[in-house]
């Protein structure tokens, strides 16, 4: 059956497929006579130098193609779904799992749990493998694919399937193990969650994983986040500062027998740990070059540091208008927030800088991120404030690539609502330090 997935949204001018006379709409439905399953297929076998490629256009005929390409070139096509086929979706219920306390009425969008492998080499998502038979990685092996990132949770197979609520859940270690024996790299994660994979659970998770570096190149672990909405789900609490604390001497204990073992720290506490237990965050050097950014690991060094490079490379004018900024951030990055902006404002003093922290309302007071707060909250602690000449807001806010946070209120809505200009922040130090001093 053909499947329509494989149609060309667009053909990239000057490409080897425009040159071919490849069009938008078309449906590829083979190269070199072979049948495309997904986009992985379509990569391994379009890398090929001068490839034959067939197709079926929108007026039903058919045709067939010959590309002269380079051997790695790439064949220069976008297609209507970026997968090929359809995502797969996750079969597991997590105790921990974020959407299930989502609240109701949101965009459906928000409720779909992806757990397509696919995605992990596309974008990075995390994947727990459950849902793949050891074929599935005999062709991630076929084709080198790589680096794999694995939601691994708990190496415990028992622990795993209670964890992951599916008892198809406890052969992570055969998973990884045949990964490892092909070299595809990897990097994992542990979402902790108190008193169910923490402590000797967490212990045996870092011991078992550590055994497959340098190939699993690095570990995150970070804090289970818990809303308001868990009605029926597993009872869940989230960590207190002196639990937090333990966690990240485990983690360090760990990074020092990493160290000695293969010479890089491999585990890594997410900074939400440090903010938790009131700790100051570690040294750069600490993170390894920061592989598990993603994962909220050493984002706030990094930021830091991103700044105080900016600081020195940013020249003083000689005039510069008096003017305020408001930053507006997650309970949890507030302090630091603050004290980022004290040090930008020492050197531009005619700069100030107030930080508001945002209790999450929608979500509960437990949520204390800045990527889960939404344009309702916002708008509901801002709104009698004086803010400034600007808002500076966090990218992590809104949708990917659209102005819109997570409750559909537009940015533009937001602006007209508080009477605001509001710049949204990247995530990186030099951009806060444009976007507070005004350029």
């Amino acid at each position: 059956m053909l499947n329509s997935s494989h149609k060309i949204k667009e053909v990239m001018e000057g490409s080897p497929a425009e040159r071919a006379g490849l069009k938008p709409g078309d449906i590829i439905t083979k190269i070199n006579n072979v049948e495309l399953a997904d986009i992985f297929d379509y990569h391994y076998y379009s890398d090929d130098a001068d490839i034959t490629v067939e197709l079926l256009h929108e007026d039903g005929s058919n045709s067939s193609k010959f590309v002269e390409k380079e051997e790695g070139e790439d064949l220069g096509v976008i297609f209507c779904n970026g997968l090929m086929d359809d995502y797969k979706s996750c079969s597991n219920k997590c105790a921990f799992c974020f959407i299930d306390q989502m609240p109701p009425g949101m965009r459906e969008t928000l409720y779909f749990k992806d757990d397509d492998t696919r995605l992990s080499f596309l974008q990075g998502n995390y994947v727990t493998l459950t849902n793949m038979k050891m074929a599935d990685l005999d062709r991630i092996i076929a084709y080198k694919l790589g680096p794999i990132n694995i939601s691994v949770h708990a190496t415990n197979p028992e622990l795993r399937m209670k964890l992951l609520h599916n008892r198809f859940a406890g052969d992570i270690l055969d998973k990884i193990r045949k990964l490892y024996e092909a070299e595809i790299p990897m990097n994992a994660q542990v979402v902790s969650c108190p008193g169910l994979n923490d402590g000797p659970e967490l212990d045996r998770t870092i011991g078992d994983l550590l055994e497959f570096a340098p190939v699993m190149s690095s570990m995150s672990v970070v804090p289970v986040g818990v809303t308001k909405f868990r009605d029926g789900l597993f009872p869940l609490r989230t960590y207190t500062a002196e639990e937090a604390g333990r966690v990240i001497d485990q983690i360090e204990h760990w990074q020092d027998i990493s160290m000695e073992k293969i010479g890089n720290h491999f585990v890594q506490a997410s900074d939400e740990w440090y903010i938790l237990a009131g700790r100051p965050l570690p040294e750069a050097s600490r993170y390894d070059g920061f592989i598990q950014l993603e994962n909220g690991v050493g984002m706030l060094r990094l930021l830091k540091e991103e700044v105080l490079d900016a600081l020195e490379d940013i020249k003083k004018p000689l005039f510069m208008k008096k003017r305020k900024v408001t930053i507006a951030t997650g309970k949890l990055a507030a302090p630091f927030m603050a004290e980022l902006g004290q040090l930008i404002t020492e050197k531009f003093n005619r700069v100030t800088v107030e930080v508001i922290p945002i209790t999450n309302n929608f979500f509960g007071e437990q949520i204390t991120v800045s990527g889960l707060i939404t344009g309702q909250d916002l708008i509901a602690q801002l709104k009698d404030k004086n803010l400034g000449d600007s808002l500076l807001l966090s990218c992590t806010m809104l949708r990917a690539q659209e102005e819109v946070f997570l409750d559909d209120i537009t940015l533009q809505e937001l602006e007209e609502t508080l009477q605001v200009r509001t710049r949204i922040v990247q995530s990186d130090g030099r951009d806060l330090v444009y976007a507070i001093i005004g350029r």
